[in-house]
Parts: structure tokens; sequence; C-alpha cells
């Protein structure tokens, strides 16, 4: 721009020299009167010029800035990011319909969240990739000599935590054709490629071992011997339309197409989005395993104990991995006897941020209670006879402010008053969350208390917690002295 300016500067003086030196004595005054008036139009329109240009960057700062806010949402939200759509619209009703960060294998670990569309009248979501629009698929003859690889919005690892996480997950899928055929006479020409790359030869449904299209499900090929319309061999316009719902090797990765070299042979594809849709059963009862434990919420890999049939069982949870990568649950092969005549154990959550020190942790929410140990109020366990307890506690610190120094947040599990251990996390960096375990196994005597208590707080810091239940308190009586020398 401001070369553009120089350059209408420049222009302006050297036609003034030449008209000097043509005038022949002509008016003198009159004509510099005359270019004093060109010359304050012009100084007035490089006035305006330079304010447009002002104007410019200033609009191409605020888009940058907009971009760059957009991209920091994930980091600067007021709330932990949740893990699907359907978190968000049972947790958030009143939201509308659009783009939402999300991270299903868990915030803090695994992959960078990512950015999908909500449907918020259904719970669905839906991640993008670029090619949604009608492709048309190039000239050739062998099988899958056309190749597309599909490019997503989110990562396979996050795809897989979101399908793992839902209820059901479909693709649609489209082929227009004309003397293109998926199969003909025992020669594969097309197929796609699942979440792990292995070639699928199924356009509908979930049937991954068998070719077929949907007009084959439903009997009503164009060719009543086929299983599929495309595989007809005549010159007609034909299509395929399925919806693959195989929620455990979607999302498609790769779309492979042959023997369109024909002059009447023509092929189009269109893929839709991977729609994701509900929620498996939640975790009702006492967590029997890493996978119970990674859908409630937890995300730092430990040693944790579950409920197994018949004992309490010890497992190391890998959860940098998800439910089906080998290595996600490792068991250490020993456990403590189950109480089945009178069984104690219990898991509450919080709703609430908890800031108070000195006084135990209360919680709102209590999932399971059996044997009525826990009380909620006053967040205070009462062991109803003699025995051996497990507790597990796990919380989410939130660190508001940034500081050159190391803030933190301690919470201790305390017996009849005595600190008996405690577990605490540090941070300097503003606006992080930091999540924290606490494990321990007592010989109690009956009518003994055990509660949590926040030993120490730096200031702005505290036990954060929201509708989304990051606090978890869990308690098992593992083995009963009364229940022992009876034997």
């Amino acid at each position: 721009m401001m070369a553009r300016i120089s350059h209408i500067q420049t222009c302006f003086l050297l036609s003034t020299v030449w008209w000097i030196c043509n005038t022949n004595g002509i008016d003198l005054d009159g004509h510099l009167q005359q270019l004093k008036e060109n010359y304050e139009i012009l100084a007035a329109i490089l006035n305006l010029l330079e304010t447009l240009e002002r104007k410019v960057e200033q609009h191409d700062n605020l888009f940058i800035d907009l971009k760059n806010e957009q991209h920091q949402l994930k980091v600067e939200s007021s709330d932990p990011i949740l893990r699907t759509c359907s978190h968000i619209r049972a947790t958030l009703p009143s939201q509308t319909s659009g783009m939402y960060w999300i991270d299903p294998d868990g915030q803090g670990i695994g992959d960078e969240p990512i950015y999908v569309y909500c449907n918020m009248s259904t719970g669905s979501t839906a991640i993008l990739h670029d090619s949604e629009s009608r492709i048309s698929v190039s000239r050739c003859n062998d099988p899958g000599c056309y190749s597309r690889l599909i490019n997503y919005s989110a990562t396979i690892k996050q795809m897989s935590a979101l399908a793992q996480l839902s209820n059901e997950c479909h693709q649609s899928i489209r082929y227009d054709c004309t003397s293109s055929p998926f199969e003909i006479n025992g020669i594969v020409y097309s197929w796609w490629n699942d979440r792990d790359g292995k070639p699928q030869y199924f356009w509908s449904g979930s049937r991954s071992s068998v070719h077929t299209c949907q007009c084959g499900i439903d009997y009503n090929c164009f060719e009543a011997l086929s299983d599929c319309n495309c595989d007809s061999s005549l010159p007609t316009p034909l299509a395929d339309i399925g919806v693959i719902t195989d929620k455990n090797i979607l999302p498609i990765t790769r779309l492979n197409f042959g023997r369109t070299v024909l002059d009447s042979s023509s092929g189009i594809h269109t893929l839709g989005r991977l729609e994701c849709t509900g929620q498996v059963a939640p975790v009702r009862a006492m967590p029997s395993s890493c996978e119970d434990l990674w859908r409630i919420g937890h995300t730092l890999s430990a040693l944790y104990s579950v409920m197994g049939v018949a004992m309490v069982e010890n497992v190391y949870c890998d959860f940098t991995k998800l439910p089906n990568d080998a290595g996600f649950q490792k068991s250490l092969g020993f456990g403590y006897v189950d109480i089945r005549s009178s069984p104690t154990y219990f898991y509450v959550q919080k709703n609430t941020t908890f800031y108070a020190t000195d006084t135990p942790i209360p919680f709102e929410i209590s999932k399971v209670n059996v044997g009525g140990a826990m009380d909620l109020k006053s967040g205070t366990f009462t062991a109803p006879r003699p025995g051996r307890c497990f507790f597990s506690f796990t919380g989410l610190a939130q660190f508001p402010f940034s500081s050159p120094y190391k803030l933190r947040l301690g919470v201790g599990l305390y017996l009849n008053g005595y600190l008996n251990g405690r577990s605490w996390v540090a941070n300097t960096a503003r606006n992080q969350w930091s999540q924290f375990t606490l494990q321990s196994t007592l010989n109690l005597d009956a009518g003994d208390k055990v509660w949590l208590q926040i030993t120490d707080m730096s200031d702005g810091v505290y036990l954060y917690d929201s509708a989304n239940h990051y606090t978890h308190f869990t308690g098992w009586l593992l083995e009963s002295e009364e229940t022992s020398n009876s034997l």
C-alpha cells in the first residue's frame, strides 16, 4: 500500500514539472492556484488511502486473533473438555448445534482434543473429512487403480475412543456407476479400507466377511442374482447407497475403484461423515475393570483395585492406551476374598467445587453405597465391623493463576482424626487442571471413621468439580475379621 502511495506522489511531481516546462508564460498565477487545489485533493486521497490501509491491517489482525482464540478454546475453557457430544448434551442441555471441542480418549492424555460438529437435538458427534462432496473416479482399468485417501479432522485414536464411548457409529457411502462394477467374473475391482487399513468388500451394514450392498440385503438389486446394483455389466446409470454400521472398524480411511476405462464407464463416490450417537451403559456399580474406570473418567495410569467375580482384584491400568489396545489392563494375579455374607462398598462423587480446609470433604452423588457405611453429607465412612478396607480417591485440582512459584493442592486420608496418607499436585501455569490420586489399605475396628480432607492449598487453588464429576471416592471391605474368626 505505501509503495503505491509513493508511486502516486512521484507521478504527481513529474506531471507538475512537465506542465511548468510547457506553460510558455501563460497565466502562471492561475495555473499555480490550480496546482495547489489539485495537490490538496491528492493529499486528501492519500490520507484516505492511509486510513483504508490501517483498517485493512486492523481487520487482518482481528481475523488472526479470532483464529487464535478459536484454537485456544480447548486450553482456556472455563471447564475441562467433555468427551463426546452426548456428554455435552447431557451436561449442558441449553447448547445449540455447532462446532465443539471434545476429547474422547481423555483430557490430559493421548491425542489432542478434536473439533467436531455436535447435533444437540440427537446428541450425535460428526467427524468431518475432505471427501464429503461428489468426486468422480478417474478412468483406469486395473483393480483399485483409482485410490483416494480420506483425511479426517481427528486422529484414528480419537475416533476409536469415540466409537468405544458411543452406543452406535455409522458412515454413509454412495457410488453412482455406469459400467464400473465392484466385482465381475470373480475379479474384485473395488473396495474400501477400514480403521486398521484392512480391505473391506461390503458396502452396507456390518457383514464384513461378505461382499454385499443394501440392495443385496433387501433382495431388490437391478439384476436379481447380483449382490450390488453396480455389479451389473449393462451400460445403465445405477447407484448403490449404503450405511456402514460396524463401529469397531470405522471410519473408512481409503476408497479404491477400478474398471472405469470403457467409453460408457463412469463412477462417482460420495462419503458421509463418521457419526456416533448415544453412550454405552454407564457404570452403576463398583468398577470391575480398567475400562470401567476409563469410562468413569480416570486418566492417571496407576495400580487400581477392581471388583472381580469372586474377589477384589489388583490391576494396572495404562490409560495412555484405549480399552481395546493390548496392555491396557494388566492383572497382578492376586486379590482379596469377597465378603459375600454382608458386603460393604461404596462409590461417591462430587459435582461442586470445594476449597475448605480442616474439614472432611462432603459428596453429593452416591453411585453405590452397599452396607450404608458411607455418609455423603459428612463425607465420613464408618467401619461396620473389624476388617481390612481399601480406599481410592481421584480428584482434579484447578490452578487459575500463573505463579513463578509452584502452587499446590494436597488431600489426605484421615483415620479417626489422624493423617494416614497424603497426595498432592503442583503447577505454575495459568488455567491448568491436574489430576491426582490417593490409595490406601487400612486395618479398621468397628466404628472407626475414615474421611478425606484438604491438607494444604495455595491461594486461588481449589478442588475443582462440576456436573461432569471429576472427584471420585471409593472403598471396599476386603476382609472381615469376624468372618475369618468364624471360619
